[in-house]
């Protein structure tokens, strides 16, 4: 009985904390879930008036509706889009009396031509958003060439004599508009904690089995040796 109660009380000790691990990530999938609806919530929320002071943190994905010129040439943030292949997000200012700010169009393939803008102006309804495109892996924005690798926010500003504020448009009053929208959404926030639950679920489950062939394999021992 000694023989197996240490590795019975390790075995039940390890799986006991893989088992909590993954009770843990359920919780977490369960708040991150509710995150995730009260973004997409938000999101599509009945536009309102563009705030004086927008705030990257009170005002992230915030529905606007905004009339103004648009102003050009636009700036070119490479992304590919899946079965369409390469492409460039169109990024320029959208001008009112009393301020400009930045606006993302959507999309363009990489081998058509930026069309040239309106000259009246255009109503756009977006939400607000600071994006973080940029990691560890993204090159540095090719300023000169016009191609860019992340939105980021306050270059382009700079660049553009603008607020460091982005509209990501969702629609447009023109019916003929130069880009396809590429409206914000939840896609891009990871949720791994269901595949985390399954991996701890998974190696408790393995951590048990060894744990009984090892004790098994313990209480054959002496009868094998008499053989």
């Amino acid at each position: 009985m000694r023989r197996i109660l240490i590795p019975l009380i390790f075995g039940l000790a390890g799986a006991a904390m893989l088992i909590s691990l993954g009770v843990w990530q359920v919780q977490r999938l369960a708040w991150k879930e509710g995150v995730l609806t009260g973004i997409e919530t938000r999101i599509a929320a009945e536009p309102v008036l563009m705030p004086e002071n927008p705030n990257p943190d009170a005002d992230q994905y915030l529905p606007v509706r905004i009339t103004g010129m648009l102003g050009q040439p636009p700036l070119r943030v490479l992304v590919s889009r899946k079965q369409i292949g390469a492409g460039y997000r169109l990024i320029t200012t959208l001008s009112t009396d009393k301020r400009t700010i930045l606006v993302d169009l959507g999309f363009i393939k990489v081998d058509q031509p930026i069309p040239a803008f309106t000259d009246a102006p255009v109503t756009v309804t977006g939400n607000l958003n600071w994006p973080d495109d940029r990691n560890s892996s993204t090159p540095e924005n090719d300023v000169a060439g016009n191609i860019w690798f992340a939105r980021d926010v306050d270059e382009m500003a700079g660049m553009l004599g603008a607020e460091p504020v982005l509209l990501v448009v969702r629609n447009t009053s023109e019916t003929d508009p130069v880009a396809t929208p590429l409206p914000v959404d939840t896609a891009a926030i990871p949720n791994d904690h269901l595949s985390y639950a399954i991996t701890w679920f998974s190696l408790a489950a393995i951590w048990l089995v060894m744990t009984g062939y090892f004790l098994w394999r313990t209480t054959r021992k002496p009868k094998d040796d008499e053989t």
